[in-house]
Formats: structure tokens, C-alpha cells, sequence
């Protein structure tokens, strides 16, 4: 069986009460589980700001994940299910680079036990040049309506 196939019974895109599409558990995934790899085409940050934004409605909806290195992924192209993993102040799983020779690659992994219907979010910890002003913080505004919700997607 290949390695997509058992990611598909493990997870499944539909649309989400937090934002627009998100990924929810097909079944019971463990606790430290690899669930799913981020891909994207591998290219630096100045072609990601050439091609920014995505869609011109939604400007700051993308799907770049920015890497330790100083490059990115962009799921638009060569991406696949964990594009739309949604963010979250409490999440269930987490994103974690390893080092792939050439190229680092990046897997969502369950930081605890997830149920069979619950959706799968990781922290975007998004980073922004320059002064955060509450103007900004908005622009980033986060919905996962979690206890410790910090108000936006952008990292501490």
C-alpha cells in the first residue's frame, strides 16, 4: 500500500468551522503519529514575494510554509491534503523539518491523541518583518476559538 493511500484513510479535506477548508481525522490518530508531509514546490522568499499574493481577495491567505533556512514551500504548486490544515492557538499537531539531504521536508505530526472527526491544526507561528501594530495583529486575526487564543496567527 503506498504511503498516499494510508494517508488518505487517515485524514480527509472538507470545509471547516474555523476557515474555509480543513482537515479532519478519519480515524483515531496517535499521539507523535506522522501524519502527513507539507509539500510544495522549494523556492526562495524573493520568488514568494513575486508571486504574492495568491488570490488578490484574500491577500494574506497563502499557502507558503516558511523554512529554517530562509526558503519556502508553496503548496499552490506540488501541494497536497495538509495545505489545508488550518492554524490554531492549541494545536493538536505540529510541523517539524527534517533534514532530507538536498532538501528539507517538513511533516505534520500529532501532538496528542486525535478522534475520529476532530479537525487537525498546527500553529502557524507566522513572522513579519518590521513593527506588529494591532492593525497587522487583525489582518492576522486568528478564529480557532481556543482558551489560550492569543487573537492572531502571528508568532509570539
Amino acid at each position: 500500500m503506498s504511503k498516499k493511500n494510508n494517508v488518505s484513510k487517515l485524514i480527509k479535506v472538507k470545509d471547516s468551522k474555523i476557515h474555509g477548508k480543513g482537515v479532519f481525522a478519519l480515524q483515531e490518530i496517535s499521539k507523535g503519529k506522522k501524519i502527513i508531509e507539507y509539500t510544495g514546490e522549494h523556492i526562495s522568499w524573493e520568488i514568494a514575494q513575486e508571486r504574492h499574493p495568491h488570490d488578490p481577495s484574500q491577500p494574506n491567505h497563502t499557502f507558503y510554509f516558511g523554512l529554517e533556512d530562509g526558503t519556502a514551500l508553496d503548496a499552490k504548486y506540488g501541494g497536497n491534503d495538509s495545505m489545508w490544515i488550518n492554524h490554531s492557538c492549541q494545536p493538536n499537531c505540529e510541523a517539524l523539518e527534517e533534514d532530507a539531504g538536498k532538501r528539507t521536508r517538513v511533516f505534520l505530526y500529532a501532538k496528542k491523541t486525535i478522534s475520529v472527526g476532530e479537525e487537525l491544526f498546527y500553529d502557524y507561528g507566522l513572522q513579519l518583518e518590521g513593527k506588529i501594530t494591532k492593525a497587522i495583529k487583525k489582518e492576522y486575526e486568528c478564529r480557532c476559538g481556543s482558551k489560550k487564543c492569543r487573537g492572531t496567527m502571528l508568532a509570539n
